[in-house]
């Protein structure tokens, strides 16, 4: 094998200590390659099988163009090695430390680990297929990537080597202690564990439990104002989570906000389905859990309509049963507020890799006798679709630097992940993410009814987050195109969490809104019309809501009413359940019994 040019400046006499890196094995294939004149070099034609392999079929590769990618890679790795121990320190935060740019081989490494990963994402990006297939084959690449960067392990990441020399290996035992936790509670901790307790310090605004049964538990707030508007809020959050990402903590609490403004404001708690509901369907969740929380409230409330908002798959949820009650004639609801929503699965952003006529056909045989999906596996496909934010950066400070993760809310309401319903995943899958059905008027039945988006004609807030990689921002605009009411789209700044919990009191990022009424079917047409506003949207979404809330009345001085009555102090229990605890039901309940019809309230 020949061997890059040796000069003074190069780090040779240490290449021996990382030379099992592959990212040096591939560089030295692609230089012994060109200078024995045969092309494409070994390293390349092998990645052309790899993505052959991705794509499931035949790929057309532009011969051009690959060969420009082989050149551009030489030249550059060419330069590379001419510049030797005198590589500047790359820009990557996995590198940014002190210990990367004052040991040459360690700069050298990260540098040359950077090339080829561009590389990489050039060869995947020059192959010739569909959309679809060019997503797939984008995404295992950058998760190949992402996981072999030279940070990710120990012989090789100089901040992790240079602390356990610092700690005289105390770093290190630290690492392996961590390791051992986290490999039994079976997920990488990204935050301290032990710094949060639902109830106590997370989930903590003053409430109660006014119903429960086998789905959900509804929550009643206490009011923080004399006066509370007349139509309650309902707030339908996601059961792929728990509802608590709205109530973090009193200065981060969505909920807390909006009892602040006067809202005498419910949210649905989801209980963490166990085998009491491995056969729990879609209808159910709509007619057993939405559908009957609006009602319930309106009871409690004594007003003929209420004012609702959906999060996520929540507002997915809550978009169906609106147009569920609008099929049967019924007018429950007087505005609707959809966060980060997917009613139109046209652009669902990363997730789209995953879903495809086999993958569900495969869910739908795999439920078929009910079940439920783990919501450990739920989180870990979440992590890797930002994996070294989500994944390898803790790998790398918790097991090979040895530290503690910081407390920090968000990240602890991350990991408390829940189950899902087999039968209700399955039908979610097929029906939104695979054939878009929502979205078009009659071809879908919910609740023995055809569902048309367009039937809902009352007044809808729609928010969208402009960097979200679950909900892209194309998506949460395309509920513009369907709805019958009328509208106002408004985007955030920041993602799918971030860019919703943004406080309005801290004044952070900024939002955008464009003139009334103006809604062109490209969600870039609408951002060349929008105008920035500093600050939070939530202070925009507050005073339309109190627009549609009627008049003020004496707030009220107990919970519920005759009919429903407190159970228990909010956040009640169902929060409390982990996901593993509920899963572990199945091993002593027969499937065929699981009822989501028993221990109605």
């Amino acid at each position: 094998m020949a061997q890059p040019p040796r000069n003074d400046t190069t780090p040779w006499a240490t290449w021996a200590s990382f030379d099992a890196n592959p990212w040096t094995q591939w560089a030295q294939q692609a230089w012994a390659s060109a200078t024995s004149g045969s092309a494409p070099a070994p390293a390349l034609a092998g990645l052309t099988q790899v993505l052959r392999g991705l794509g499931g079929q035949p790929l057309q590769l532009d011969a051009a163009q690959w060969l420009q990618i082989q050149q551009d890679y030489l030249r550059e790795l060419t330069e590379l090695w001419q510049q030797g121990s005198h590589v500047p320190p790359p820009a990557d935060k996995r590198f940014a430390g002190q210990a990367w740019a004052s040991n040459p081989v360690a700069a050298f490494q990260a540098a040359l680990y950077l090339l080829n990963a561009r590389t990489l994402m050039r060869m995947a990006e020059a192959v010739q297929a569909d959309a679809k297939t060019r997503a797939r084959i984008r995404f295992a690449v950058q998760q190949w990537i992402d996981a072999t960067a030279p940070s990710n392990f120990l012989a090789f990441n100089a901040e992790a080597l240079q602390k356990a020399i610092d700690t005289r290996g105390e770093s290190l035992a630290r690492g392996l202690v961590n390791l051992l936790q986290d490999l039994q509670r079976g997920q990488v901790s990204m935050t301290d564990p032990n710094a949060f307790e639902v109830g106590r310090n997370v989930a903590t605004t003053e409430g109660q439990v006014v119903f429960e049964n086998a789905l959900f538990q509804l929550i009643e707030y206490k009011p923080l104002t004399p006066k509370v508007y007349e139509r309650p809020l309902l707030v339908v959050p996601p059961c792929i989570n728990k509802y608590y990402i709205l109530d973090l903590q009193p200065d981060n609490s969505f909920l807390r906000y909006a009892v602040e403004q006067g809202h005498r404001t419910f949210v649905i708690s989801w209980r963490n389905p166990d085998a009491s509901l491995a056969q729990a369907t879609w209808d159910d969740y709509i007619d057993d859990a939405v559908i009957r929380a609006i009602d319930i409230v309106r009871d409690i409330g004594k007003a003929d309509t209420i004012n609702t908002l959906g999060f996520c798959v929540g507002g997915t949820m809550l978009g169906t049963a609106l147009a569920v009650l609008a099929a049967r004639g019924q007018r429950k609801v007087h505005s609707v507020t959809f966060l980060t929503t997917l009613l139109d699965f046209t652009e669902t952003g990363v997730l789209d890799v995953f879903i495809d006529e086999a993958f569900v056909t495969m869910r739908e045989l795999q439920f078929a006798n009910g079940g439920l999906l783990p919501g450990r596996d739920l989180a870990t496909t979440f992590s890797f679709l930002r994996p070294n934010d989500l994944v390898w950066n803790y790998v790398v400070g918790n097991y090979l630097k040895g530290e503690t993760p910081p407390p920090f809310d968000l990240l602890y309401w991350n990991s408390d992940s829940t189950n899902l319903p087999g039968k209700w995943y399955a039908w979610y899958l097929r029906h939104t993410y695979l054939q878009n059905e929502l979205c078009q008027p009659g071809k879908l039945q919910v609740c023995g009814v055809p569902v048309d988006l367009g039937a809902i004609d009352i007044p809808a807030y729609i928010y969208g987050s402009r960097e979200d990689h679950i909900v892209p921002i194309a998506g949460a605009y395309a509920t513009t195109q369907h709805l019958g009411g009328p509208m106002r789209f408004v985007m955030g700044a920041s993602g799918h969490i971030a860019g919703v919990i943004n406080p309005a009191a801290k004044g952070k990022r900024s939002f955008w809104t464009a003139p009334e009424g103006h809604f062109p079917p490209s969600v870039d047409a609408w951002i060349d019309a929008a105008t920035e506003h500093k600050g939070s949207w939530w202070t925009d979404w507050s005073p339309w809501l109190a627009a549609q809330a009627g008049r003020q009345v004496a707030a009220p001085r107990s919970y519920g009413n005759r009919r429903y009555k407190p159970i228990e102090p909010a956040p009640g229990r169902y929060v409390r359940v982990k996901a593993d605890e509920a899963l572990a039901t199945l091993l002593s309940a027969p499937l065929a019994s699981a009822n989501p019809q028993a221990k109605q309230g």
